[in-house]
């Protein structure tokens, strides 16, 4: 089935919308997977693979942005393309950064969902209530959905606009992303629940900029 909306494959759309209904029903998954790293706190938090990733990330995307822009300022002062880098694929990559991880995860549902994060809440030994993922809280959480796993996922963006194996290059950002979003679940910084969301949040942005921003140029 190749049929796509707003370039994005539709069953990558239908995944989202099943998981997303999953987590709705079932929260009770979002408590399990959590529990297997708990046992009288997160014990695997602090661990080599937890901090390392934890801490990859926001010096990478901050470089990966700084350059970014750098580049933006350059080729318009100077009126050449770095290392044939175009303004539109620098204004596509600014995008891909600052869109799905900044606005809509960021500033849009951990500003207003304000969902507990699992180290916060009283199953977990914390002191607030449990909600489920896609439900507005009072909790004043930042937990849903997972920033450090958006900017993870984000990498997607620079993968599509590799030439030369490409499919090895979207594995590598996919499995950054998976690696990141498993540090942030064993350190009881967010669930299941809050890493997916941000990955189809990323996967289907993503798709959507590199269509009309990348391809339809062509």
């Amino acid at each position: 089935m190749n049929k796509k909306i707003l370039n994005v494959n539709i069953i990558i759309w239908t995944l989202f919308i099943l998981c997303s209904i999953t987590f709705v029903l079932y929260p009770q998954i979002d408590l399990y997977i959590s529990s297997l790293f708990y046992n009288d706190g997160f014990y695997l938090k602090g661990s080599f693979y937890e901090v390392f990733f934890y801490k990859s990330v926001p010096p990478l995307i901050s470089t990966l942005a700084i350059g970014s822009i750098g580049i933006f300022f350059y080729n318009i002062f100077t009126h050449k393309n770095f290392l044939h880098i175009d303004r539109r694929t620098i204004i596509y990559i600014i995008l891909v950064l600052s869109l799905a991880p900044g606005l809509i995860v960021n500033s849009t549902f951990k500003q207003n969902w304000q969902r507990a994060r699992p180290g916060e809440i009283k199953e977990f030994g914390g002191d607030k209530v449990f909600t489920p993922a896609f439900i507005i809280s009072d909790q004043g959480g930042n937990s849903f959905s997972s920033g450090h796993g958006a900017a993870a996922f984000s990498l997607l963006g620079f993968a599509l606009l590799s030439r030369k194996r490409k499919r090895v290059w979207i594995t590598l950002a996919l499995g950054y992303g998976v690696a990141v979003s498993f540090a942030r679940i064993i350190a009881g910084g967010h669930f299941f629940s809050d890493n997916v969301t941000s990955f189809f949040i990323v996967y289907i942005s993503t798709y959507i900029l590199h269509y009309y921003i990348i391809e339809k140029r062509t």
